[in-house]
Parts: structure tokens; sequence; C-alpha cells
């Protein structure tokens, strides 16, 4: 992992989907270029690695997306921006590397249909897609792009 942080500057790990819990995936080495490390629930490991990959590369060489944000990613799912609550209790190798003081965002995707895993008929994958913190209220959320 160490390799690949010093190659590309930042590794994802994935975490295949165990029983009724879904895949999920998250970055590591985003933290050392004071960003937050970003996190995928409920999204298969190539395509979820694939997304991580793209918004990585955009947010080391920018600002981080504000929670409540919504963007449709190029070639990719539309998302909102989710601060994560308790990013040590999710994502246990990027506290491994740089302790618990680590931020996290999470990419909540909204299904084929645009529905989020907060609406009724959301259709995500087996499991569904946890959401590792509060969403934020209306007044807050806006689209972009």
């Amino acid at each position: 992992m160490w390799s690949l942080i010093a190659m590309y500057g930042w590794a994802v790990q994935g975490v295949e989907r165990d029983g009724i819990h879904p895949p999920w995936a998250y970055t590591v080495g985003l933290t050392p270029h004071r960003r937050p490390e970003l996190v995928i629930t409920g999204m298969g490991l190539t395509r979820a690695t694939q997304v991580l990959n793209d918004v990585a590369a955009h947010l080391v060489h920018g600002d981080a997306p504000e929670p409540g944000t919504q963007a449709a990613l190029l070639d990719g799912p539309l998302v909102e921006i989710v601060k994560v609550a308790a990013p040590w209790a999710h994502l246990n190798l990027a506290v491994e590397f740089y302790g618990h003081r680590i931020r996290g965002l999470q990419l909540v995707h909204a299904d084929k249909r645009g529905r989020w895993p907060w609406d009724a008929g959301y259709q995500g994958v087996r499991g569904g897609q946890p959401v590792l913190g509060t969403r934020e209220p209306p007044e807050r959320r806006r689209r972009v792009g």
C-alpha cells in the first residue's frame, strides 16, 4: 500500500461484500495532502475504485467539495457529499497510517433512476448503501455541474 501511495499519491482499499453487508472502498493517502479521505459504500469494488481515483485526482489539485454538494461525475454516478461522522470507525487502514485525526467524505451515489438511499424506492446492491454521516439540511445542499 505504501508503494502505491508513493507512486500515485493515494491508494484505494476495498472491502468485499460479506454476507448481508455490501462492498465498500476508501482512499488511503489523501491525508498528507491535507484532504479528507474518500469512501463509497454499496458499489462494486471495480467501479468504486474507478470513481474514487477520479475524484481523488481532482481533490489533490483543488478544494474539497462541501458536504451537501451534488454532482454528476463524468462517466460516473450522481453523487452527494456527506461528511463521515466517525472516519476512525470505518477507514481502518487510513487510521493505521495517519492516526485518528483523519477526516472523511462519503460519495453517496444515486441509483440508476436517480433515487438516493434515503428515498423510498431506492434500488442499490444487496445490503444497500450505508450512509456514514448525516445529510446536510436542505438550505446547505447545492447541485453543481
